[in-house]
């Protein structure tokens, strides 16, 4: 077998290297076309029959001799593989096998890969709302750092992320980087990143965020009813009515089952595992509200009052439709959250006690005695009842079964 060939690579050195000059290297069960370097020990050029070029590295560690790739020439230059190489032996003199690194990195997923693990695993398990946590990684995260492995995303790409979105939103971009902070805890929580790891996400400070008082006005409302009657999905319009009338929050709401809905009592039993408390909530319809529920059609192979496109599925985003709806009335800055609170603010216009108002909107922060909730139900449905009269009458619509028809088909007679 012909000697080991030393010489000090260069450039010009590496580019007349042609292959099948009888410098051949034992490695890896193989013979190797290797060109070894006289400056750094184990460093050297291997040349294939096709004529490619790629750095490499030997060493023996544990007693065992390894090859490393380092990577191609070109791109690779030779002043940027020597400091590679430079690099695995010092980890080698640490006790620290370079190869090995470098495999257990290659396994390391990418965020887009990571995204599905975290909503299946985490979001899905733990998060009602999870729908939230997959739409941003899809509107912000995933179109500018979907293709980095997670081990390479650091504090400035979020940084930059989190204030490019926060110069329109300002609220989503603190979500947004909320969310990324937790994705990475789980990321090191699961052995995909090393324990010592940095989350990413950490001390990046949080936009202000001015705390919202935004209603829809009696001015507003008929502006709002007419983009929403023009909704083609009757179950989309049905449910922001019910948003309108009712006050309940978004995932309760579009994650309601028929069997949940007792007509005759005219009342909705929501269960722990869909409210917020993770307690049953007893939520009365009012008229116009158990009008237009009563009114959808049913599915016998889907139990939801509210059913999405999927076989046996709920509504789980009816955003992109809300954004339309909203600019249509002209009242973009108006979030679905607001419809929420729109319920909240007329019933205190009307008078009713804040009392009754919290258990309306089962408000987490009660006192101790609200847990008798379903005592004292009459003031509540006086307050839901009463709010449901005061929307028909801005509308110029009665609460009559007619009406109430007439509003889910657009206004027009049957």
């Amino acid at each position: 077998m012909p000697k080991r060939s030393e010489v000090r690579l260069t450039k010009t050195v590496v580019d007349a290297e042609k292959y099948g000059k009888g410098r051949i290297d034992k490695g890896q069960g193989k013979n190797l076309h290797v060109l070894w370097d006289s400056v750094i020990s184990g460093f050297g050029i291997r040349v294939y029959p096709s004529g490619k070029k790629s750095w490499l590295i030997k060493y023996r560690i544990a007693g065992r001799q390894r090859i490393m790739n380092l990577g191609n020439y070109p791109p690779m230059t030779i002043d940027e593989a020597r400091k590679r190489a430079h690099a695995a032996l010092v980890s080698i003199e640490n006790g620290v096998d370079p190869l090995e690194t470098k495999q257990t990195q290659a396994q390391v997923p990418s965020l887009k890969e990571f995204s599905k693990i975290y909503i299946e695993r985490h979001a899905k398990v733990h998060k009602r709302s999870w729908d939230e946590d997959q739409r941003r990684l899809d509107q912000h995260i995933l179109p500018t750092l979907g293709s980095r492995r997670i081990d390479m995303i650091n504090r400035s790409h979020i940084a930059d992320l989190h204030n490019k979105i926060g110069r329109q939103a300002p609220y989503e971009a603190n979500r947004v980087k909320a969310l990324v902070s937790v994705m990475f805890e789980r990321a090191i929580e699961w052995g995909l990143l090393p324990e010592n790891s940095a989350n990413p996400a950490s001390r990046i400070k949080n936009h202000p965020e001015q705390k919202r008082d935004r209603f829809v006005t009696e001015t507003e409302l008929p502006k709002l009813v007419k983009a929403i009657d023009v909704e083609p999905n009757p179950f989309i319009k049905a449910a922001l009515w019910c948003y309108l009338l009712l006050g309940v929050r978004k995932m309760e709401l579009l994650q309601l089952k028929w069997e949940y809905v007792d007509m005759e009592a005219a009342e909705i039993r929501l269960p722990e595992s869909v409210t917020k408390q993770k307690r049953v909530v007893f939520v009365p319809l009012s008229s116009p509200s158990l009008i237009i529920i009563s009114s959808l059609p049913r599915y016998e192979d889907n139990p939801f009052v509210f059913p999405g496109k999927r076989k046996g599925q709920h509504l789980i985003n009816i955003d992109k439709n809300w954004r339309r709806i909203r600019k249509e009335a002209g009242l973009e800055d108006v979030r679905l959250h607001d419809l929420r609170r729109t319920v909240g603010s007329w019933l205190a216009k009307e008078g009713v006690p804040l009392l009754a108002i919290g258990k309306a909107l089962n408000h987490s922060q009660i006192t101790t005695t609200m847990r008798y909730a379903r005592l004292t139900e009459d003031p509540v449905r006086e307050a839901l009842q009463q709010h449901g009269q005061h929307v028909m009458a801005v509308l110029g619509k009665s609460e009559h079964k007619a009406d109430i028809v007439d509003i889910q088909n657009g206004g027009k007679s049957r």
